[in-house]
């Protein structure tokens, strides 16, 4: 680096990294979008001679390795620090990383061959979405439209080989009639790794992960230490497997096991892994604790020392990836820096690594021991999401959830047989539940009860709510009264349930629960707000009343009042030829035979969706259904955040109007 400094190469800086949007991009004028790009992170350094240094994100020197790329900026005697990425093209014209993989492969062998390998017949191109300083000004410190604004002005006489990243504002997109999503979308389809979304207003913070910079993917990627190897089997008979992978604790540091990938490797690829690993066999395996027997069988360890990368479709609570393929090694990263996408936080209940189907488990919930079964099981196939993960959210969310649950008797819509299988709905206690659960008897009241009597159950502690998860009761549902003394006592909350027809959406539903809020604000009530965890959302207000039949009177009242004053966007019949192109307005879930879906429950859709409390700046701020639409791990982090957003309903409780 000696003579790269002497040349006024600008100092190196830690580039600043974009954290994780939790499945929701960010929305609003405040916001500027760009592709995410799956290439190397890399720094172009630009003397005022010319000199061009290029390094890692770790500092790495690339210079050699991309030697095309120097020289190509002329910058009138300015020095320069562009912040970008070094990317390869395919012939259907889309950024391939596999591609750049097998170049990489080509420069490491051309380094101990270089008259026998070629390795620069692939063209790379350096992609700049940042620059921290132009001449002798620091840009740091500067908003991110300014830099933009310097960056798009450099000249680039050769885009074939550095090129500015295209970045499109909020209003920008507003303009032409666009949102986000259909950004988003476009980068679907072109074949782009996610979308990063960057605060217009924000700095750039060297090593920093803030909030400024949120990343939404659209393939899940992870940084992987590769820490033992499997032989093959039947086809792949003397050559390499699949890999067995770590990566850090972000809390303790330590090396963890965090699964294994078996798919997404060429031959080439197997034997030139296979022919790496074999030097630095060990006899023990490097974790800080000792993996699952059954993920061990027939493994070879080897020494930490190698950083690959997996394309995965989910992280399980029981800390593995899952639907894993192999994406190829990364020399620009170390293994030090590889950390495990999630954090070591203690679990209620913490399902084991995956089991044979049918393998029975015990567990302990709360004062309980709990036979579990075939946690592996998938529920939701097009997340790969099990039942044993069912099983975590729904131990981890008891806290925020048991006391919407309290003293009310619960119906079941049990999926056994995953979200594409046959469903039902449940009320008595079925047979076979444990003594100890808690159950009432009270009268039917319609046609789908079981006799003059139901036997329902309540769920009112931990183990009583892993119980039904173990049973696959996916969607929790119950009355807007409480029991006591297996007596059903008056109502004590108001609900509004928005339903969009055909041709609206939740963005529609916001929209009416901005106006029901006004006018449940104007008579005295606190209004709050939750999705449907499906497609529309439901209000709440926490009352008093003696008459059972009040509240569906008060209700209907309201939303007669809503359709009258707009028939055009909002009804309060329920017939199916009067929903087209308007929100219903369903006040009858007031009627105490009605249910609603609980707050926090699952609901049996294509993806593991939760009925999900929000804000009601959230809800002004709806403009996508993206917006509004909330999974598992998404509300867990939401609670973590915010707590229990309708931990107010029962203090905020007024006599009904």
């Amino acid at each position: 680096m000696a003579a790269h400094d002497a040349s006024g190469v600008p100092p190196w800086v830690e580039p600043m990294l974009a954290k994780a949007d939790g499945g929701r991009l960010r929305s609003g004028a405040e916001w500027a979008y760009e592709y995410k790009l799956d290439g190397y992170r890399a720094a172009m350094r630009i003397a005022p001679d010319g000199t061009t240094v290029l390094t890692s994100r770790n500092n790495i020197d690339f210079t050699a390795e991309f030697a095309g790329l120097a020289g190509v900026l002329d910058l009138d005697g300015q020095a320069a620090h562009l912040d970008g990425e070094v990317v390869v093209y395919g012939d259907d014209g889309r950024i391939d990383f596999e591609l750049m993989q097998e170049r990489r492969g080509r420069w490491v062998r051309h380094q101990s061959a270089p008259k026998t390998v070629q390795f620069d017949d692939v063209p790379v191109r350096f992609l700049a979405f940042d620059l921290l300083r132009l001449g002798d000004r620091n840009l740091l410190k500067e908003p991110y439209d300014e830099r933009r604004r310097l960056l798009a002005g450099l000249p680039m006489p050769d885009p074939h080989r550095v090129s500015v990243v295209r970045a499109v504002t909020f209003d920008e997109l507003a303009a032409d009639r666009r949102s986000p999503a259909d950004f988003l979308a476009h980068a679907a389809s072109a074949g782009y790794e996610g979308v990063v979304a960057k605060l217009r207003s924000s700095a750039y913070f060297p090593g920093q992960r803030p909030d400024s910079w949120l990343k939404h993917p659209l393939i899940r990627t992870q940084e992987v230490i590769v820490c033992g190897w499997r032989p093959g089997q039947r086809s792949f008979t003397g050559t390499l497997g699949g890999l067995l992978l770590g990566a850090h604790d972000p809390e303790t540091g330590g090396l963890v096991y965090i699964g294994d990938v078996g798919t997404g490797f060429s031959q080439a690829a197997r034997a030139d892994l296979m022919g790496r690993l074999q030097p630095l066999e060990r006899r023990t395996h490097p974790f800080v604790t000792t993996p699952p027997r059954e993920d061990t069988v027939r493994a070879r360890w080897v020494e930490p020392r190698f950083v690959g990368e997996i394309v995965y479709r989910q992280f399980t609570r029981a800390g593995r990836v899952r639907h894993t393929a192999w994406r190829g090694l990364r020399a620009d990263k170390k293994p030090g820096d590889v950390l495990a996408p999630r954090a070591g936080t203690a679990e209620p209940v913490a399902p084991p690594p995956p089991e044979p189907a049918g393998r029975k488990i015990t567990v302990q919930a709360g004062n309980r021991q709990l036979t579990l079964s075939n946690l592996d099981k998938v529920l939701y196939p097009a997340d790969g999401f099990t039942k044993g993960e069912v099983i975590n959210y729904y131990s981890r969310i008891a806290d925020v959830l048991l006391p919407h649950l309290a003293g009310r008797p619960v119906t079941f819509i049990r999926y056994p047989n995953g979200v594409d299988g046959q469903k039902w709905f449940e009320k008595n206690v079925p047979n076979g539940a444990p003594s100890w659960l808690r159950t009432v008897r009270l009268p039917s009241t319609g046609s789908r009860g079981s006799g003059d009597t139901i036997d329902y159950p309540l769920l009112d502690d931990l183990p009583a709510l892993v119980w039904s998860a173990n049973m696959a009761a996916l969607e929790l549902h119950v009355p807007q009264w409480t029991v006591e003394a297996a007596t059903r006592q008056p109502p004590d909350r108001l609900v509004f349930d928005l339903d969009p027809g055909p041709g609206t959406t939740v963005v529609d539903c916001s929209r009416v629960a901005e106006r029901l809020y006004d006018v449940l604000v104007a008579d005295g009530l606190t209004p709050y707000a939750k999705t449907s965890g499906s497609k529309g959302m439901q209000l709440y207000c926490g009352i008093r009343t003696d008459d059972p039949a009040a509240p569906s009177a008060y209700a209907k009242r309201l939303a007669q009042q809503l359709a009258r004053e707009t028939p055009e966007s909002v009804t309060a019949v329920m017939a199916k030829a009067q929903r087209s192109g308007r929100v219903f307005i369903d006040w009858s879930q007031n009627n105490p035979a009605k249910t609603t879906v609980a707050p926090y429950s699952l609901r049996g859709r294509d993806h593991p969706t939760v009925s999900t409390p929000v804000t009601w700046d959230e809800v002004r701020a709806c403009r996508h259904v993206n917006h509004l639409t909330f999974t598992a791990d998404d509300v867990l982090d939401r609670v973590e955040e915010y707590g229990d957003l309708l931990a107010g309903l029962t203090e905020s409780r007024v006599s009904l109007p």
